[in-house]
C-alpha cells in the first residue's frame, strides 16, 4: 500500500493544484471588487446626501442607530470623516459633484481650527481640509490646517512628553493620553513641514516615544488610556475607557496604534517606529481569536467570543495601515501584509459588511462597534469606518 501511495502521490498533488487554481480563478479579481465597491459607495452616498436633514447645528452624519440617523456638530470628534469620505469619492471618480459636496461639508469644520479643547483636531481637520488641500491645492485650506496644528500643540506637556487627550473626566483622570492620539500626529508633521514649525515635529516624536514607553505590553498589544501626573510625568494608572477591561486588547485601539506608528515611520524613517508598527501588526494578524474573515471582534479578549460583536471599522483601519506598511518592509513581509489586507477588503466588500444602497442609513459598512462599555453604537455603521474603508480601497487600487 505505501508503494501505491507513492505512485499516486504526484497525481493527487496535481489534482489538488488544479482544484486550488480553479477555486482561485473563480474568485473575482481584487481590481474588479474594488471598482464595484467604489461604485456602490458612490450610489450609497448619493442616497445619503439626498436624505440628510437640513440641520445647520448638526449637519454631519455620524451613525445610524436604533433606526435613526444621528447627525453631529463640527465639534464632535468624528466630524471630519464624512467630508473626508466625500473627498475620497472625488478622488475615486474625478466627478465635480463630489468635490462640490466635499467643499460644502468641509466648510462646516472651519471653527475647529481654533479648538484647543481636544486632541481630535487632527481627525477633524486633516481628514477634511487635509484631503481637500491635497486634491485641490486650495490655499485657504492650508491656513485652516496650520491654525489647527497650532491649537493642537497647546495640549502638549513637555514634562509628560505627550499631548493631553481629554479635558473631561475630572476626578477619574488627571492627564489622560489615549492610543487614538497617535492618529493626530500626522497633522503635526504636515504643519512642521508646510508651516516651517520645527518644534511640532519634535513634540510629535516625543509623544510617540512616550507612548511606546508606557502604552504597550510585552505582547505588543496596547492599553487604551495612560493617566499621567502632569507635574512629574509619572504614570498614575493604565486603564481602558472603551475596552472590555483594563488589560484587554480593544480592537480599534490596536488599529490606531498600527496606523499611527506606520505614519511615524513614514515621517521620520526611524527604525524604532517601523519595528513598533510591525510588532503591532504581528499581534493582530496572528491573534488566535481573530475570525477567519479577518474582521476582528470589538475586543480580542471579550469572554463572549465568538458571540461578541465585530468591529468593521477596526478592520478598515488595519487594512489601510497594512497597505501603507507593506511599502516599508522586505518583499516577503510585504506579501503577508498585502494578503492580509486584501482578505480584509474581500470581507468588507462582501454583502456581509457592505450595505446595499438605500439601506444602513446611507452608510457603507455594517457591523462596527463604537463604545461597547457604554452600550453606544454597537453593531451599527460609523462614519470613521466608511472613511478608512474608502482610503483602503483607494490605496489598494492605486498600488495596482
Amino acid at each position: 500500500m505505501p508503494s501505491l501511495l507513492r505512485l499516486l502521490r504526484p497525481a493527487l498533488l496535481f489534482a489538488a493544484a488544479v482544484l486550488t487554481a480553479g477555486l482561485r480563478a473563480a474568485e473575482p479579481a481584487l481590481k474588479d471588487i474594488i471598482d464595484s465597491a467604489l461604485a456602490t459607495s458612490a450610489r450609497q452616498y448619493e442616497w445619503m446626501l439626498a436624505h440628510l436633514p437640513a440641520d445647520p447645528a448638526k449637519p454631519l452624519p455620524r451613525t445610524f442607530e436604533h433606526g435613526t440617523l444621528v447627525t453631529i456638530p463640527s465639534a464632535d470628534w468624528t466630524s471630519g470623516f464624512f467630508p473626508g469620505s466625500l473627498w475620497y469619492l472625488y478622488e475615486a471618480t474625478g466627478e465635480a459633484k463630489w468635490r462640490a459636496s466635499a467643499e460644502k461639508f468641509t466648510a462646516y469644520l472651519e471653527p475647529e481650527q481654533h479648538n484647543t479643547g481636544t486632541h481630535d483636531v487632527g481627525f477633524m481637520l486633516y481628514c477634511s481640509y487635509g484631503n481637500g488641500l491635497r486634491l485641490t491645492g486650495n490655499a485657504a485650506y492650508k491656513s485652516v490646517l496650520l491654525n489647527g496644528a497650532k491649537s493642537l500643540s497647546t495640549r502638549f506637556n513637555p514634562t509628560v512628553g505627550a499631548i493631553k487627550s481629554w479635558d473631561h473626566g475630572v476626578g477619574k483622570f488627571t492627564y489622560p493620553v489615549i492610543i487614538d492620539n497617535m492618529m493626530n500626529l500626522e497633522l503635526m508633521f504636515w504643519a512642521a513641514r508646510e508651516g516651517k514649525v520645527g518644534h511640532y515635529r519634535d513634540l510629535s516624536i516625543k509623544h510617540a516615544d512616550t507612548t511606546i514607553a508606557n502604552h504597550f505590553r510585552a505582547d505588543h498589544s496596547t492599553f487604551h488610556v495612560i493617566d499621567y501626573d502632569p507635574q512629574t510625568g509619572q504614570v498614575i494608572k493604565k486603564v481602558t475607557h472603551q475596552g472590555t477591561s483594563d488589560d484587554s486588547a480593544w480592537a480599534r485601539g490596536q488599529a490606531w496604534g498600527l496606523y499611527g506608528y506606520t505614519v511615524m515611520y513614514r515621517e521620520t524613517k526611524e527604525p524604532r517606529y517601523l519595528a513598533q508598527a510591525q510588532q503591532i501588526a504581528a499581534f493582530v494578524m496572528n491573534h488566535p481569536r481573530l475570525p477567519a474573515d479577518k474582521v476582528p471582534y470589538w475586543d480580542f479578549d471579550d469572554v463572549r467570543i465568538p458571540l461578541a460583536p465585530r468591529d468593521s471599522s477596526a478592520a478598515a483601519i488595519i487594512a489601510s495601515a497594512l497597505l501603507e506598511l507593506r511599502g516599508y518592509v522586505a518583499a516577503s513581509t510585504a506579501a503577508g501584509y498585502t494578503s492580509f489586507a486584501e482578505a480584509q477588503l474581500r470581507s468588507l466588500t462582501s454583502p456581509a459588511y457592505l450595505a446595499e444602497p438605500g439601506t444602513n442609513g446611507g452608510f457603507l459598512l455594517k457591523h462596527a462597534t463604537g463604545n461597547h462599555p457604554k452600550n453606544s453604537e454597537i453593531d451599527v455603521p460609523i462614519n470613521y469606518g466608511d472613511y478608512y474603508f474608502l482610503e483602503a480601497l483607494l490605496r489598494a487600487r492605486n498600488a495596482g
